[in-house]
């Protein structure tokens, strides 16, 4: 209940192949202690963050040094949790979450390049046996394309489902199908790398100037964790010694990856046609959530009405950024001075985010 800020780490990723041979410059240096400093010939400014994992830092260094492994903790005691990865397209989001694209049973991924989120399933499943909770969990996966929102999971042909609204629930999407499972093997092969087409593979991605695998589309991972109730009773029933019955309220948490569609400028990407409009929609739906989030960065007494509604992202993330969840922000950046606009208007987007104030 004791208000506490938005947590936000930074991800610099190495420069690309291509960056290098183009000549590009790195114009961002981690200068230690959670600072970062953009320094090019008309810019020079300095960042302060939780943390900052420059371009050596490995998988495993993020998992632990941003405190994913405390929100699994958490989720676990009945705590609304997120993480969401933002940045410009190509700068490593859904690397950082997910590891590799290329993975499959026959070619998994080597255990040092697994993302957050196989990390955290694993830390997930290792503190359920390690405190002997009786956990039930369950997984939810959907996309957002073109402000359509669509069932990632569901064995049916991909179509729009209607996002609501209730008092007890707040937004919520109608008829999204939710699985259980009770093993690593389970969920990777459900949402990663299974046999058959997976939630991941069936996300929107396509191919332009600045990225092979953009994502077209924001995708939200949701697993649903409750503690089942547990009831003790011993004693014989006398007269003067009764049956004691004890019952455990079960407590019910969430921990939730967001995998943001990366900004981007239709003239850097050569976007035409389909991409173009899909272009549009993904920073029209980024400008909602940056609106939001400067809003809700004012001092609350300040505050004036926070647009969710403004498209479903933000409605989608309600909870989570201005509700009662515990929310990590993984913004995620290029070092190069070809990408010094965007970079900087991250960074910016990213400060903001940190006044934001929670109430867990």
């Amino acid at each position: 209940g004791r208000e506490t800020h938005l947590r936000v780490v930074l991800r610099v990723r190495p420069l690309t192949c291509t960056e290098t041979q183009r000549g590009d410059k790195q114009v961002v240096h981690s200068l230690g202690d959670g600072t970062v400093h953009v320094s090019t010939a008309r810019h020079d400014a300095t960042f302060g963050f939780t943390a900052v994992f420059n371009a050596g830092a490995s998988q495993e260094a993020v998992f632990e040094g941003s405190g994913v492994r405390q929100l699994v903790e958490l989720a676990i005691d009945g705590f609304s949790c997120t993480i969401f990865a933002f940045g410009q397209t190509g700068s490593g989001k859904t690397y950082t979450l997910m590891g590799p694209l290329a993975q499959s049973e026959t070619q998994p991924v080597a255990p040092g390049l697994l993302g957050l989120m196989q990390r955290s399933f694993a830390c997930l499943l290792e503190q359920s046996r390690r405190r002997g909770s009786d956990l039930a969990l369950s997984a939810s996966y959907l996309e957002i394309y073109n402000e359509q929102v669509r069932d990632l999971l569901s064995p049916e042909p991909l179509s729009s489902l209607p996002l609501r609204w209730s008092k007890t629930r707040g937004f919520y999407v109608e008829n999204q199908l939710s699985i259980e499972f009770e093993s690593l093997e389970a969920i990777v092969s459900l949402l990663l790398q299974g046999p058959t087409l997976t939630g991941s593979q069936r996300r929107q991605t396509s191919a332009h100037a600045l990225n092979k695998h953009s994502s077209r589309s924001h995708a939200l991972l949701t697993i649903h964790i409750r503690n089942r109730a547990v009831s003790i009773r011993f004693g014989e029933v006398t007269s003067s010694s009764p049956r004691i019955h004890c019952t455990c309220p079960s407590k019910q948490g969430t921990l939730c990856f967001v995998d943001l569609a990366g900004s981007e400028r239709v003239k850097e990407t050569g976007s035409s046609g389909q991409l173009s409009i899909e272009a549009n929609n993904i920073n029209r739906s980024l400008l909602a959530l940056g609106h939001c989030i400067s809003l809700l960065a004012k001092p609350r007494g300040k505050r004036t009405h926070i647009p969710y509604r403004d498209s479903k992202l933000t409605r989608l993330l309600a909870r989570s950024l201005g509700g009662s969840g515990i929310t990590l922000m993984v913004a995620c950046i290029s070092p190069s001075s070809r990408c010094l606009s965007e970079t900087l208007s991250t960074l910016h987007y990213a400060s903001r985010a940190q006044r934001v104030t929670i109430r867990p």
